[in-house]
């Protein structure tokens, strides 16, 4: 009778053993897990330490200024670079920005492919009683990563000043609205011959909310012509705007006969209550 008893719990005790290392397997290849998605978020927001300088993920911007005291965070993360964007909306009708860009230009994150920056102002000049449509003006120093080239990207891009004015006008009660955003820029020691390069900046895009505000298709073309002299781009996507505070982005960017668009973007939005101005924010 012992012999079997004796078998029968060492039969138990193996299979206590065999589960403790199963359980102590699965939590090892969790922590691994997890630690692989930690690692994933760490790069990520590292990669998202640095497109628009003229705000959000689109390159074009509307007219619209937030209301007074309102913060804006934007990041983006890109196959050709990545942004962190933080607006304020310090003064009524004014907004003041920086924003910081990342490049990747070999396709290794880890690489450090150059960075620039940019500081800018925006200033809302007319909004129509609907609060649909209206034109501000904006200026500021540091380019979008679309209207620079190459290195110079990189290089030039905060010594290089410019101004451009956001028109916004809507179409079929609001489900289609267009922006057209002209303007002009001078950068400062370009090139290799360090001369001053003047150059006329465009761009437009067309977002249609073919069901209700919350979701549109957007649609954009933008470049430069003169002596800083790029290749036009196209940027396609969708935008969702679940609420007031947020709007994500999935976008697809690249050059007419060129190689060196954007590629694909993830951006996100934030916006907070107005928390942060001068003088009463509630005025």
């Amino acid at each position: 009778m012992l012999l079997p008893v004796l078998k029968e719990a060492t039969l138990i005790t193996n299979i206590k053993t065999i589960s403790v290392k199963i359980v102590l397997k699965n939590i090892h290849d969790m922590k691994n897990h997890s630690g692989k998605i930690f690692t994933g978020i760490v790069l990520l927001a590292a990669a998202l330490i640095n497109n628009p300088v003229q705000a959000q993920q689109f390159n074009s911007d509307n007219y619209l200024s937030k209301p007074k005291g309102v913060a804006t965070i934007i990041l983006t993360y890109g196959e050709r670079n990545s942004m962190f964007m933080t607006t304020f909306s310090l003064l009524r009708n004014w907004e003041f920005t920086a924003a910081a860009y990342l490049y990747n230009d070999d396709n290794d994150p880890l690489t450090d492919d150059g960075h620039s920056t940019s500081l800018y102002a925006k200033y809302m000049i007319f909004e129509n009683k609907a609060k649909t449509g209206g034109v501000a003006v904006k200026f500021g120093t540091g380019l979008d990563p679309g209207y620079l080239d190459g290195s110079d990207r990189a290089n030039d891009a905060f010594k290089t000043f410019w101004t451009n004015a956001p028109v916004t006008i809507p179409f079929f009660d609001n489900a289609v609205s267009w922006d057209i955003m002209p303007g002009a820029s001078v950068t400062r020691n370009f090139g290799e011959e360090q001369t001053t390069a003047w150059a006329f900046t465009y761009s437009t895009r067309l977002a249609w909310y073919p069901f209700d505000p919350t979701f549109s298709l957007v649609g954009e073309v933008y470049g430069s012509e003169g002596d800083l002299n790029t290749k036009p781009e196209y940027r396609a996507g969708l935008r969702w705007e679940p609420n007031q505070y947020s709007v994500f982005a999935l976008s697809y960017d690249d050059e007419f006969g060129g190689d060196k668009g954007g590629g694909f973007e993830l951006g996100m939005m934030i916006f907070t209550p107005p928390f942060f101005c001068i003088g009463d924010c509630n005025d």
